[in-house]
């Protein structure tokens, strides 16, 4: 039986003013200039895109995905607050709980009795394949802490039905106490899906979509892990908690070439990007032992280091023009590199003071891109007088095609 849809307001139309009077309002010891930064313009280069709100949410988002149809999907994960939706699709300007409000209803309070089996528990991502399916990256790891017995796993929902057509659980072997999974990408026949851990000892997960069978790689190697080396800084100072920790994402952002042949990857505390054939991470599901080409050690010898990008987010290799794009938390901005081009390093494609921790990028059926704005430096985590529910924003641009000469433009002074 289908349940009730659940709604949560999106501040939009007349209601616009009143939403987000209260929540300055309610915000107004957390400060107002981070709510002004949040609206006001930034500088842009020029010849960039123009930067368009899709809608405004009342709690923090992170990941989006378009579908073939032109339907528009986010989630919003279990990190500073009991988030009343985990899954949804964005309707006439409100986020409607999907595929229904029974598979959202499982809170904190209630995680005895509600079975995280088949409910969403703390949900990190969604992507739409070719093949008209939504894919739910659900980390089961509320506020990034214990993951729930049971909880993580990839779930499929049909896109014509609505409902939900497959569940594929995760056992310790795969996720591990300390995990977090985070992004996911689906190939083009839509047999694998390829996830990150950026939890304590990052890693990729690699998962038969058919037999349901998943597989850890690279755990704890230095292309999955934390760069040392780098600090993820904002206006100009290391981002850290109240305790001093600073941002230790291990591997987050993923992406895979429009042909399904080369997938690539990197931490958000890190600098570097890279790749692997996809070849050398598929064949394994139905061998009757591990074959030898899937060994950490042999996988590791076929790893490229792509090039550097500074700490990002992340990762989308657009259908459109085959260049990557990147999501850059430090300096509120979207960068683009040519994959194909010689150079093969980034330029900075729109920046913009709006963009407060740009995170997920999706690519729509006419090209456009779709960008999650989550906060992360506005939460609580690191602002201890920040709002439990925390405003972010859904934005869409249109790219042109300017040359990827190479070279990243300065960042504008704070």
């Amino acid at each position: 039986m289908r349940a009730t849809k659940l709604q949560t307001p999106i501040a939009a139309g007349p209601r616009k003013a009143a939403a987000l009077a209260a929540l300055l309002l309610a915000g107004a010891a957390w400060g107002a200039e981070a709510q002004e930064a949040a609206r006001a313009p930034g500088p842009a280069a020029a010849g960039s895109p123009a930067l368009t709100e899709v809608a405004r949410f009342g709690h923090q988002v992170t990941g989006v995905t378009a579908a073939r149809d032109g339907r528009v999907f986010v989630n919003f994960p279990r990190w500073s607050e009991d988030a009343p939706v985990s899954v949804a699709e964005v309707k006439d300007g409100k986020a409607v709980a999907y595929p229904d409000a029974e598979w959202n209803s499982w809170r904190n309070a209630r995680k005895d009795e509600v079975d995280p089996k088949n409910h969403f528990v703390c949900v990190q991502s969604v992507v739409a394949d070719g093949q008209d399916r939504l894919w739910v990256v659900d980390a089961a790891a509320p506020a990034m802490g214990a993951v729930v017995k049971d909880g993580p796993k990839l779930v499929g929902i049909d896109l014509k039905t609505n409902r939900v057509i497959k569940t594929i659980p995760f056992d310790t072997s795969t996720v591990m106490q300390a995990s977090y999974l985070n992004d996911v990408r689906i190939a083009p026949d839509g047999k694998t899906a390829y996830l990150t851990d950026s939890g304590a000892e990052g890693a990729l997960i690699v998962v038969d979509l058919d037999s349901g069978k998943a597989r850890r790689v690279l755990s704890g190697h230095a292309s999955t892990m934390p760069d040392r080396s780098v600090t993820v800084t904002y206006d100009g100072k290391p981002l850290r908690r109240p305790d001093g920790r600073g941002v230790e994402f291990a591997a987050d952002g993923i992406a895979l070439s429009p042909d399904g042949k080369t997938l690539y990857w990197q931490a958000i505390k890190g600098k570097t990007l890279y790749s692997l054939p996809t070849e050398a991470l598929t064949g394994w599901a139905t061998a009757a032992v591990v074959p030898e080409m899937l060994t950490d050690t042999t996988l590791a010898s076929k790893i490229v280091t792509v090039g550097e990008n500074g700490p990002a987010d992340g990762l989308l290799v657009a259908r459109k023009d085959g260049r990557m794009y990147v999501t850059s938390p430090q300096d509120d901005s979207v960068k683009v590199r040519d994959l194909a081009g010689s150079a093969g390093g980034l330029t900075v494609l729109l920046r913009d003071a709006r963009l407060r921790w740009p995170d997920t990028l999706s690519e729509g059926p006419d090209g456009t891109i779709y960008l999650t704005t989550s906060h992360i430096q506005d939460s609580a985590d690191y602002r201890p007088d920040a709002p439990r529910s925390l405003p972010t924003e859904l934005w869409s641009f249109r790219p042109g095609t300017p040359e990827a000469t190479g070279s990243t433009a300065p960042s504008p002074a704070r």
